[in-house]
């Protein structure tokens, strides 16, 4: 029998996941498993004495699964994982095309097939060797680190529309990043307001990098140019709505180098991503994630 680890986050989305778990369990055993159940201690590694698993079950929102993806790098493990989208947003598992519905997402792990997925890294030049890993996305400037100032009781009242309370009242600390960067093709300054560098396909559900993949092996990045308020923000409304105004940047790349004299926060998936400067790498196939299974025609 297939051994199996469910690790779950009672405080992501509605904060109710464990009044899933005997169900989910259930969808698992029915399908050959042998489940353990584990609600994820924040500060432990989940992975202790379940280090040679057939597979880890994650549910969770994309900071769950950041931090089950890190912990499992710090054991240098290679697990396969399957993703129950239980948190807020959901991006990380919507881009691997698990249903909404926590148990139609068990059943399609439990039935699915394991494939390749990218994996980005990031890691302060000339630093201690710390390695950050994202699956979705990697931000800094006006809006990005709001995940982690919205407090999980908004999250839970509010859903998606706390993000957007807590990003207003970043609003007032605006201001602009002198960036210079690096990516494989070119190097360059530019006055940032804002970055994001997906790994993923959307942030917050909303498709900002068009083309990105998560099995493509690139990054996907914007940096918007810092103007004033209005000015930004009509640029990016712009580009919201399929326009490509000249103060958003758009580049593709493996490789990243960031560089600031500012003591700039960073965000990996809703977490803190680390100091300037800083380097990012995608890592193409690094995870073995279970995806539904595709229909054949």
């Amino acid at each position: 029998m297939k051994r199996a680890i469910l690790l779950y986050n009672n405080q992501a989305g509605k904060g109710h996941a464990s009044d899933k778990v005997e169900k989910i369990v259930g969808i698992f055993v029915k399908h050959g498993y042998q489940v353990t159940p584990r609600p994820i201690v924040f500060g432990e590694n989940p992975f202790d004495g379940y280090e040679d698993v057939d597979l880890a079950v994650v549910a969770g929102g994309d900071g769950t699964v950041n931090y089950i993806v890190n912990k499992m790098k710090e054991k240098e493990l290679n697990l396969t994982l399957g993703v129950l989208p239980a948190g807020t947003a959901n991006d990380f598992a919507g881009a691997l095309g698990m249903s909404r519905n926590v148990y139609k997402a068990a059943e399609q792990i439990a039935q699915g097939e394991v494939e390749k997925i990218d994996c980005g890294v990031v890691e302060q030049v000339n630093g201690n060797g710390e390695k950050l890993y994202f699956v979705n996305i990697f931000s800094f400037g006006i809006f990005t680190t709001t995940s982690q100032h919205t407090s999980d009781e908004m999250k839970h009242k509010l859903g998606r529309l706390a993000y957007g309370i807590t990003g207003m009242h970043d609003l007032k600390n605006m201001h602009g990043i002198p960036l210079s960067i690096t990516t494989d093709d070119e190097s360059f300054y530019y006055p940032t307001l804002m970055a994001l560098i997906f790994n993923g396909e959307t942030a917050g559900r909303f498709r900002l990098a068009r083309q990105s993949s998560i099995r493509d092996g690139m990054f996907d990045c914007l940096f918007l140019r810092k103007r004033n308020g209005f000015i930004s923000a009509i640029n990016m409304i712009a580009y919201l709505i399929g326009i490509k105004p000249k103060a958003v940047k758009f580049v593709r790349t493996k490789t990243l180098t960031l560089v600031t004299p500012l003591n700039e926060d960073t965000d990996v998936d809703g977490q803190n991503g680390g100091r300037f400067p800083l380097r990012a790498t995608c890592l193409a196939g690094e995870l073995n994630i279970v995806c539904p299974k595709k229909v054949k025609n």
